[in-house]
């Protein structure tokens, strides 16, 4: 904490006490000159909203509390921040607007960024702007959420709540209403997912947030189940597909493309390692291969599918299925 920071800390926590100090006591606590005195009570009251006022009457510095707006806060208490500490919370707000595609997170902490803004002083309205000249962001398949059906997911998520919701499957393009108790939200490839128990299927699912249509939180508890048990059903395969019955697949990839892929993290329990040749070797724990499949033809011809067999089937099919749209003559 800077000498400056203290002293302002120093001074809020006098004011605090509901007296009226006088500027002689200010200085002789503070230790400070006259100047830096007008300076910091300047800052208090412009800076962080606090309602301080010159007494004539009693002939010191007071907090106004009549002033203050009920609920207003002026400091984040306990926390005092110098320069470089805001500027790092401000890009770390700046990189989360970016990553934040449903817009859920701007509307609430608009006001704290504005206080963070506020706080730099004098060229801090320029803030944001830099950061999003010199700060950016691209996110690629990030969906539209609804942003009220996500706030009452949250809410009954936190609240320990039941939920009724309308859903719409994609993949059989057909929408239910189902009850749910909410275990869990995750953040995967720049969508959310919400983690249940179905009490209708009796059983946990996975649901795509920005698929639910309505919600409505019911007055019921929520059921909890155990995370070992979330994580055995819904977080050992591959992707955001779950199942129990895991199997593990075997990539090789060629030395060029192994120096990319040895760096990067396809699964927790993946393992990897590089042959004397300079491919490697890596090997996933997947539950239905879909998405595996996908990711897998990113790679193609750089990558060679050894197992299970019927990954490597269902692989080949795909390109042999793509060959023939563009006009190939080939067979599988």
């Amino acid at each position: 904490m800077s000498q400056q920071t203290e002293r302002h800390y120093k001074l809020k926590h006098l004011l605090d006490a509901g007296r009226c100090l006088s500027k002689q006591h200010l200085l002789h606590e503070l230790g400070t000159s006259p100047a830096s005195l007008k300076r910091d009570l300047t800052f208090l009251r412009d800076r962080m909203n606090a309602p301080v006022i010159f007494d004539r009457e009693r002939g010191g510095y007071r907090l106004d509390h009549a002033a203050q707006q009920v609920g207003t806060q002026y400091e984040l208490p306990g926390l005092w921040l110098n320069a470089d500490e805001i500027h790092a919370l401000l890009t770390m707000q700046h990189l989360l607007a970016n990553l934040d595609a449903g817009g859920l997170l701007g509307p609430h902490i608009a006001p704290l960024i504005a206080r963070l803004n506020k706080l730099l002083g004098t060229g801090a309205n320029t803030t944001s702007t830099e950061l999003a000249r010199r700060i950016r962001v691209q996110t690629v398949g990030a969906r539209q959420l609804h942003v009220p059906n996500f706030q009452s997911v949250g809410s009954a998520l936190l609240r320990r709540q039941r939920l009724l919701i309308h859903y719409h499957g994609r993949g059989r393009d057909v929408g239910h209403e189902r009850e749910v108790s909410p275990q869990r939200l995750i953040h995967y490839r720049s969508n959310w997912y919400l983690d249940a128990w179905c009490h209708w299927r009796d059983a946990l699912r996975s649901f795509a947030v920005d698929a639910i249509q309505r919600t409505q939180v019911l007055d019921k508890a929520a059921i909890n189940v155990p995370e070992t048990e979330l994580d055995a059903i819904l977080g050992s395969g591959y992707g955001i597909f779950a199942g129990r019955e895991v199997q593990w697949a075997r990539l090789r990839f060629t030395p060029e493309r192994a120096r990319w892929v040895a760096a990067e993290g396809w699964h927790p329990k993946q393992r990897g390692q590089f042959e004397p040749d300079g491919s490697y070797l890596l090997e996933i724990p997947y539950a239905d291969p879909r998405e595996l499949v996908m990711d897998i033809l990113r790679h193609v011809p750089e990558v060679e599918v050894l197992g299970p067999a019927s990954l490597a089937a269902t692989v080949r099919e795909k390109l042999f299925a793509g060959v023939q749209k563009f006009g190939g003559g080939l067979t599988p």
